[in-house]
């Protein structure tokens, strides 16, 4: 016992240094940032979470010697090894590399590593150390996964900022460019550095695309249409046909607030919106507006009622159909699945079938993102919405590239800032950095009853707009399209969500991931999909039985829904029904910016 209380008192005195550091460095960080208003409310939630990460990580160390005697062991023979690499090739010897950076890990792609013999150990060193660290940090005893997975973003944050590869004087290809251009690539990537910092007020974000190629109207979101409805949250499209006949039954589409609509109307070429259109469908979505100050009271009964509610009204006056088919994506899909629950208890039924694209119903698996579900980060959140009254979109897209550090940010940081590259035209990348805020209210609830209580799930657990809903009752046939490689609405955990969804329910697997597995256009024959009619208790089991097909999925679910379409009719003309135009497509919610929408 005497052992154990040293040990502990040891552990506890090195993290008690290592807070101190982390303060230091904080100050630092606000220092260079300024004060942005979004780290005052974080930061003790944050450093708290950190703290008691490492805090583990540090007793874990003390607690169990033998175990990290065996990871330094393991972990100086890898050194020994890199040492007599070293010894050969200075004599001119070629040896294979002790370790080799992963296939899709670009940051040691360049032949300078492997050519220069000092950045070649000193990049293969990093990789020792850093996979030997992330893997003592995984290996860990007696941890709930979701510990060990917050621990192991914490230490992957870590290792990935210490890369050689992001520091001009250890990048051996940043040292070759430099040299050609005669420092001509840091004054560039030190512009860019600066028209980031101002392009992003009060929030730094990287640059990921050249901002200059787009625009919303011109050469994104330019399938033809009329703002035909719009209330404070949201404006409701119309698109313009392209067939003489159409289906009876309208289609409305309920997109993500958390982005932005035209995700599905990118290009015409790869619009799921205008493939719909060109398919004979008389296609709604909803445009949300992007919230400042101004609407921080607006909660989930509201995007209820003043969203699908009011669009399905709306759609009814525009066409004259009292039923009408439904999509909802991601939180749309959500959203989507709350409402048609409560409609039951209302007893009342203008949806002929929902599609949900990508959606979480049970969060009980939360993927990348659940590093940051705890009471702790939750808390945080709620002081800072407290005092500005939402969520900066921007705020939200920064987190989520954390999930993937070396792809979304590292390596950006290295091309735009180091290297003077200036980003590439990506109309994908565009839409990503075109955030969306969230009001404090709505965000408040979604975070803590679905990711942190998963009560949507639960019969009768959930109350909206003064029902108590059960998913379960739902009786409107549904198509579930989720994809393999998600790692926002894992697929398994999607697969949960349509098992507790009543009616009669379809799954469907796609390739790729939460964006590419959707906006999967039939011209481009990529990635396949997998069906299987019956739903078993078990994804894997449903897997294991499931039939692939080539292609996209597209064609497959129009056929689908050609149960719940009815007879074609001449095509519906935006203006021509009860509802009057109100401006040109897309109009103006969505040209709204982040930083704008907060001054509102």
């Amino acid at each position: 016992m005497l052992g154990v209380d040293l040990l502990s008192k040891t552990a506890n005195h090195l993290v008690s240094m290592f807070e101190t550091n982390v303060r230091r460095s904080q100050e630092q960080l606000e220092k260079w940032l300024g004060d942005t208003g979004l780290m005052e409310d974080t930061k003790l939630a944050t450093l708290t979470e950190m703290s008691d990460a490492y805090r583990a990580m540090a007793e874990d160390l003390l607690l169990h010697p033998l175990r990290f005697a065996g990871a330094e062991l393991d972990l100086t023979r890898k050194h020994l090894a890199l040492s007599y690499y070293t010894l050969a090739r200075v004599v001119g010897k070629d040896r294979e590399p002790v370790v080799e950076a992963e296939r899709d890990d670009r940051r040691f792609q360049a032949e300078d590593w492997r050519k220069n013999l000092p950045f070649d150990v000193l990049q293969q060193a990093y990789l020792i150390n850093s996979r030997a660290f992330l893997g003592w940090v995984e290996n860990m005893e007696g941890l709930p996964p979701a510990s060990r997975d917050q621990m192991l973003f914490y230490a992957r944050q870590l290792t990935s900022a210490l890369s050689p590869s992001n520091y001009p004087v250890t990048n051996p290809e940043v040292l070759r460019i430099t040299w050609e251009r005669k420092g001509m690539n840091l004054v560039d990537g030190g512009r860019q550095l600066l028209e980031d910092v101002r392009q992003n007020p009060s929030l730094f974000n990287v640059g990921m695309t050249d901002r200059s190629a787009f625009e919303v109207g011109r050469n994104l979101a330019t399938t033809p249409g009329k703002v035909v409805y719009q209330n404070e949250l949201m404006q409701l499209i119309q698109y313009t046909p392209s067939t003489e006949k159409v289906s009876k039954r309208p289609l409305l589409i309920v997109p993500p607030w958390i982005n932005k609509y035209y995700i599905l109307d990118l290009t015409a070429r790869n619009s799921f919106i205008q493939w719909l259109v060109n398919q004979g469908q008389t296609v709604f979505i909803i445009s949300w507006r992007n919230p400042g100050p101004s609407l921080r009271n607006k909660g989930w009964d509201d995007y209820m009622q003043q969203g699908p509610l009011e669009a399905m009204a709306a759609v009814s006056e525009a066409t004259g159909e009292d039923r009408m088919n439904v999509i909802g994506y991601c939180i749309g899909g959500t959203l989507l699945g709350s409402t048609l629950a409560w409609l039951k208890k209302k007893r009342r039924n203008p949806v002929a079938s929902a599609t949900y694209l990508t959606t979480l119903l049970d969060f009980s698996d939360p993927g990348g993102i659940g590093v940051f579900i705890n009471d702790h980060s939750i808390r945080g959140i709620e002081r800072m919405l407290a005092r500005k009254g939402y969520l900066d979109g921007r705020a939200m897209a920064f987190t989520f590239n954390l999930l993937r550090e070396n792809e979304l940010f590292w390596s950006f940081w290295t091309n735009n800032y180091l290297k003077g590259e200036k980003p590439a035209a990506f109309d994908l990348l565009y839409w990503n950095t075109d955030g969306t805020n969230l009001p404090a209210k709505m965000h408040s609830f979604y975070l803590r009853e679905m990711y942190l209580n998963n009560r949507l799930v639960q019969p009768d657990s959930l109350t909206v707009a003064g029902e108590s809903i059960n998913l379960s009752e739902i009786d409107v046939p549904s198509f579930f399209l989720s994809a393999r490689q998600d790692h926002i609405a894992k697929w398994k955990t999607t697969y949960k969500g349509a098992l507790v969804h009543g009616g009669n329910v379809r799954f469907v697997l796609s390739g790729s991931g939460h964006i590419a597995g959707v906006v999967n256009p039939p011209y481009k024959e990529k990635y396949g999909f997998w069906t299987n009619d019956t739903l078993s208790p078990d994804s894997d089991v449903w897997l294991d039985n499931a039939e692939h097909h080539p292609g996209s999925w597209w064609p497959h679910w129009l056929e689908w829904l050609g149960q719940y379409t009815g007879k074609p009719v001449p095509a519906r003309v935006p203006g021509n029904g009860k509802l009057e135009v109100i401006e040109d497509a897309p109009g103006s919610y969505v040209r709204m910016k982040a930083a704008q929408a907060a001054s509102t």
